[in-house]
């Protein structure tokens, strides 16, 4: 796992906490990983499919 793409929050991936990180795959097929803070502050953008730039 990555950091967070918005916050920069590493994951630790011994914790049972890392499953409720979002994994996310753009366009270009690129990987990119979201905290649950994120993902919760963002979910109605998610869910809309809106490119991450329009994010606000």
């Amino acid at each position: 796992m990555r950091p967070c793409r918005e916050c920069g929050t590493s994951p630790d991936p011994d914790a049972a906490s890392a499953l409720t990180w979002v994994h996310e795959r753009d366009a270009d097929g690129r990987e990119h990983w979201l905290c649950p803070a994120c993902a919760r502050r963002h979910v109605r953008d998610i869910e809309a499919k809106l490119p991450h730039e329009w994010w606000a």
